[in-house]
């Protein structure tokens, strides 16, 4: 049962990045707007909460350190996701370019930066890991669950979760999501009822922001305890599971769930036992979530309904 508990846990660990970044993708796109840079803007989020918690861990830690750092994170994420927006809205440019540009933009700012802020000169964040929960009180005591769940975690697993809850609710229930998703499938019509396409798109790209630069701090916290200006790709694979879950909250969650199981084997092999014994090479465990998400697309991508105006810039003049 500990391997269980153990394979759980890792798999929280890198579902609830995947899950948070993936529903920031959906919001753009039901907006109309393709938001290929969520790698950068996790990249972005995660530096500069990160360069936070280490220049003021001396003197603060714990779970109050790693609130402030997630509203960083967000404000972060949505500042540089508005280059996005304007581009791709306003400017009506080719958003793959766009999103492309701010990919190659944000590593590199944050290698620049990080050597000139910190004073030994290096483009590595270090920082104290004192988030993370032992056991969360009477929940942590359930049998099964609690090990599960509530033992030796995060509460950004528990944010994201609370996320996933929100958004389906906001975009399914709510008169928000209702003009948010006929800007994405006919802008047109919703143009002609009074909605005004490009605050709509406006507010789907800065969610989208905002949740891809949390995505970044989560991601960071619980695997790690330095950021070197990358993300590992997490920005792409969240694409991936944004595609196989079709666009909805619903699917993007089990989507998450499942690339987590694939990343959570294909880091942690070496604590499972049945692994172990198998005696395959290193490298093969590594390729599991890339050839996962190869091999599921593969299948998946013909049954792809994306909403029909996305990634086409809005003209008011057109009809």
């Amino acid at each position: 049962m500990n391997t269980v508990y153990f394979l759980v846990q890792q798999m929280m660990f890198f579902s609830i990045p995947l899950l948070l970044v993936a529903l920031g993708g959906m919001f753009s796109e039901r907006s109309g707007v393709v938001n290929i840079a969520l790698e950068g803007i996790m990249v972005c989020g995660a530096f500069f909460s990160i360069l936070f918690i280490s220049q003021v861990d001396d003197f603060m830690s714990g779970q109050g350190l790693l609130l402030i750092a997630i509203l960083i994170a967000i404000g972060s994420g949505l500042v540089f996701s508005v280059l996005h927006a304007y581009a791709a809205i306003n400017l009506r440019s080719d958003q793959t370019i766009s999103g492309t540009a701010l990919n190659m933009i944000a590593p590199g700012a944050a290698v620049y930066l990080a050597r000139s802020i910190q004073t030994n000169g290096v483009q590595q964040v270090n920082f104290i890991n004192t988030f993370r929960i032992e056991k969360v009180p009477f929940l942590g005591d359930i049998p099964f669950i609690g090990p599960m769940l509530f033992q030796n975690c995060y509460i950004t697993t528990y944010i994201g979760i609370a996320v996933f809850i929100i958004s389906a609710f906001v975009l399914h229930r709510t008169r928000f999501g209702l003009r948010l998703r006929s800007c994405g499938e006919h802008p047109q019509a919703a143009d002609s009822v009074g909605i005004n396409v490009y605050k709509m798109r406006y507010a789907g790209v800065l969610i989208s922001g905002a949740l891809a630069g949390l995505g970044g701090l989560v991601y960071v916290i619980p695997t790690s305890t330095d950021f070197n200006a990358t993300v590992s790709g997490y920005g792409f694979l969240a694409l991936a599971v944004l595609i196989f879950g079709q666009w909805t909250p619903k699917k993007i969650f089990f989507a998450a769930l499942f690339f987590g199981f694939m990343k959570a084997i294909a880091s942690s092999y070496s604590g499972i036992p049945f692994l172990q014994v198998l005696g395959i090479p290193s490298d093969i465990y590594k390729m599991i979530p890339y050839l996962a998400t190869l091999t599921v697309l593969a299948f998946s991508s013909k049954k792809s309904q994306a909403p029909r105006a996305s990634g086409i810039p809005y003209d008011k003049g057109e009809r």
